[in-house]
């Protein structure tokens, strides 16, 4: 079982920085591929952004491509989401999920096993 706590969410101006952090339970978090969700208001689950297990590989959706990354520390069971340039269509609930199968791909919300319960972000133009 893996339990998964966003946190960092929070209202800031277009064009601001905001860092959100997920902690993970479970000895084996260094070995699980990591993503981050948004999902606005009427609109569906979408793919942000991705990271393996090693940290080596990274995953951007198109949309944040050069304002957000990812990171992570297997020594502290935490996967970071920095965003940078934000924009008001950034406005979701923020969501951290892990991967611990073995499926191809990372961008699809069914491929993950575990989520958490999500970190607002609100982007005021």
């Amino acid at each position: 079982q893996v339990q998964l706590v966003e946190s960092g969410g929070r209202l800031v101006q277009a064009g601001g920085s905001l860092r959100l952090s997920c902690a993970a339970s479970g000895r084996t978090f260094s070995s699980y591929t990591m993503g981050w969700f948004r999902q606005a208001p009427g609109k569906e689950r979408e793919f942000v952004i991705a990271i393996t297990w090693s940290g080596s590989t990274t995953y951007y959706a198109d949309s944040v491509k050069g304002r957000f990354t990812i990171s992570r520390d297997n020594a502290k069971n935490t996967v970071y989401l920095q965003m940078n340039s934000l924009k008001p269509e950034d406005t979701a609930v923020y969501y951290c999920a892990a991967k611990t199968n073995q499926a191809m791909g990372v961008s699809s919300a069914r491929l993950y096993d575990y989520w958490g319960q999500g970190t607002q972000v609100t982007v005021s133009s």
